[in-house]
C-alpha cells in the first residue's frame, strides 16, 4: 500500500500492520445473519422455529434473513410436513460454511491485530473515563 504524500509516496513501516478484507463477507457480518450461521455451522440442519427462538427475533426479521443468506448461496431451506404441521429446515451450504469460516478467521485475525497492538495495563472503560484524572 503506497501513501501518497507531498514528497512523493511514502511506504508503511514494517511494524504497520496493512488490513485487509479479503475474507470478511459483509452478507455473512450483520449480526443477526452471523448468529444463524453460528447456530448451524454445527449442525446438519435446525428448525426455523429453533433459530427463530435463540435469536429472540421475530417470524418475519428471521425469514429476512434467511432470504439473504438463500440469495446469496448460503443457506438453503426445506420444508417437511409431520401430520398437520408443516416445518421449514435451515442448513448452511457447503458455500455458506466455507463462507462462514473464512470470516470468522478474518475476525480472529482483526482481533489479534487489537490485542497486539493494545498498550499494556490499559485501563477499563472508555476513552473518556481512561482520560479522566
Amino acid at each position: 500500500m503506497v501513501v501518497p504524500s507531498r514528497g512523493g509516496p511514502v511506504r508503511p513501516s514494517s511494524s504497520v500492520t496493512l488490513v485487509t478484507r479479503a475474507a470478511f463477507d459483509d452478507i455473512i457480518h450483520a449480526p443477526n445473519r452471523l448468529q444463524i450461521c453460528a447456530l448451524l455451522a454445527p449442525v446438519d440442519a435446525l428448525d426455523f422455529a429453533t433459530v427463530r427462538e435463540s435469536l429472540a427475533v421475530s417470524d418475519s426479521v428471521l425469514s429476512k434473513h434467511v432470504k439473504v443468506l438463500t440469495d446469496v448461496g448460503y443457506l438453503h431451506t426445506a420444508k417437511t410436513r409431520h401430520a398437520s404441521r408443516s416445518r421449514t429446515w435451515l442448513s448452511l451450504t457447503d458455500t455458506g460454511r466455507a463462507a462462514l469460516n473464512l470470516h470468522l478467521a478474518e475476525l480472529r485475525r482483526i482481533a489479534a491485530i487489537a490485542t497486539a497492538h493494545a498498550p499494556t495495563g490499559a485501563s477499563p472503560g472508555t476513552p473518556s473515563e481512561r482520560a479522566a484524572p
